[in-house]
């Protein structure tokens, strides 16, 4: 099989899976016209349409559900064949693929990202981040990070660090305008910055303390679904917000944020790398999990020190 046919069946898989050709594209960092103009390209060679196009939505036609059913394993055992080429180098190198919660990938991205990187120049690391959860074999990615509860059963996990928390805050003016909540309830009386998840659904605020769990539908006068968004809003004393602890922490200890129901947020399940079991993992795979069990606990101290 030629080089160029498998790009063009990369973006026929990738755009099936997405449904969008701009997400597809991202994800395979090429322009969203050269990925149109690929799976054109596969379409005429094939004489077949694979997908219907309306200016708001792509999907697979029924010949398209047939190809990609038939093509995906196939895809799946070159990519295959090709890793097992590539664990025979005696230097890591190539591309890893990690699959992470945006709020996962900031926790790792300073303590096991970065000082990989630095220790193995040759290896390129490209990291997806996405709310929903995604099968990363599918998805054509080598590891995936999310919480070790939601891990798949027939992954091999590696737990990263302890566990982790969400807390609210909110800054100092708005509290000393607005009062501080002392039980969630109160939470009905305040401005708070809603977040809309992948599925569109608003996030229902959790809390538990003494074996009683409750889950708060907050209001407020903005809804946003970026982290660090929120986390301007907050500082600009737009209202109260919900965060993980770790991408706050340094506004806390600076006393820009204040955090407040600290006995009603409990701590949640700790991060997991985790990846499929692989009869011949390349160098850089091996390279990255090693460099993960080495320095596991360090994500740790550094979270404590930044800010």
């Amino acid at each position: 099989m030629a080089v160029h046919s498998l790009t063009e069946l990369d973006a026929v898989l990738m755009v099936a899976r997405h449904g969008k050709f701009r997400k597809a594209a991202l994800e395979l960092g090429v322009s969203t016209t050269a990925l149109s103009n690929a799976v054109g390209k596969l379409e005429r060679t094939l004489g077949v349409r694979l997908f219907n196009r309306t200016t708001r939505s792509v999907s697979l036609t029924e010949a398209g559900r047939r190809f990609v059913a038939q093509v995906a394993p196939a895809v799946s055992d070159i990519r295959e064949a090709m890793e097992v080429a590539r664990a025979q180098q005696a230097t890591p190198s190539g591309t890893l693929r990690i699959n992470a919660f945006p709020t996962a990938a900031r926790e790792i991205f300073s303590w096991l990202v970065l000082p990989f990187m630095r220790s193995h120049p040759q290896v390129h690391i490209d990291i997806v981040t996405e709310g929903r959860l995604v099968d990363i074999v599918a998805g054509g990615f080598d590891l995936g990070v999310r919480s070790a509860d939601l891990v798949p059963a027939d992954m091999i996990a590696l737990p990263l660090g302890s566990g982790r928390r969400n807390v609210v805050v909110a800054s100092p003016s708005y509290l000393k305008s607005h009062g501080t909540p002392m039980v969630p309830q109160d939470l009905a009386a305040h401005s708070c910055l809603r977040v809309r998840l992948p599925n569109g659904a608003i996030y229902r605020w959790p809390f538990e303390k003494d074996g009683q769990s409750v889950h708060i539908d907050v209001e407020g006068v903005i809804t946003l679904d970026e982290a660090s968004l929120a986390r301007t809003a907050a500082l600009a004393s737009v209202g109260l917000t919900l965060a993980m602890e770790s991408d706050v922490r340094g506004d806390i200890e600076a006393g820009r944020l204040v955090r407040v129901l600290e006995d009603w947020t409990p701590t949640l399940s700790p991060l997991s790398l985790y990846y499929p079991s692989r009869r011949n993992p390349t160098a850089a795979f091996k390279a990255f999990i090693d460099f993960a069990r080495r320095h596991n606990g360090a994500g740790d101290a550094v979270s404590a020190s930044i800010g």
